[in-house]
């Protein structure tokens, strides 16, 4: 298999899980900003589905589908750092480096379930619902680039 039949099929992955995301979206959108007394009990565990499918999302452009991009467009990414790769991914527009650390600061935030941490995890979650967008339109620019619609 090649780069490009790599990237591909991260790239259905990465559709589904923004399909379940949207999905997910509009319902909790209903609640924003959320709180642990304005959720309806029936649809807390969207809350965990949300989480879920939005770290999927995060691990699967920063593991795979940048490094096979890079790789699809000839650009050398062996022994390059994530820095490095999110550089080169900056300067062709793909990304903005501050933002993408933002969504890093906000997936370690809810990956951990501490009781003690539920209002951070509450303010990451409402922090998604009004900016997971920018992560669908990252994905999007990539299948774009690589005329994947």
């Amino acid at each position: 298999m090649d780069n490009l039949d790599r990237l591909k099929l991260y790239l259905k992955e990465a559709f589904l899980h923004i399909q379940r995301l949207d999905g997910l979206l509009h319902c909790l959108k209903k609640y924003y900003p959320i709180n642990y007394d304005n959720i309806e009990e029936i649809d807390l565990d969207k809350l965990d589905s949300f989480a879920f499918r939005f770290a999927k999302l995060q691990d699967l452009l920063g593991t795979k589908i940048f490094r096979s991009y890079l790789e699809a467009i000839n650009f050398p990414v062996q022994d390059k750092s994530f820095l490095e790769i999110l550089k080169e991914l900056d300067k062709e527009g793909i990304l903005n480096l501050d933002k993408w650390a933002k969504f890093r600061g906000v997936r370690n935030s809810i990956s951990h379930d501490y009781p003690y941490e539920i209002e951070e995890k509450i303010e990451a979650i409402n922090y998604l619902i009004k900016n997971i967008d920018y992560l669908f339109e990252i994905t999007k620019k990539i299948g774009r680039k690589i005329e994947i619609k």
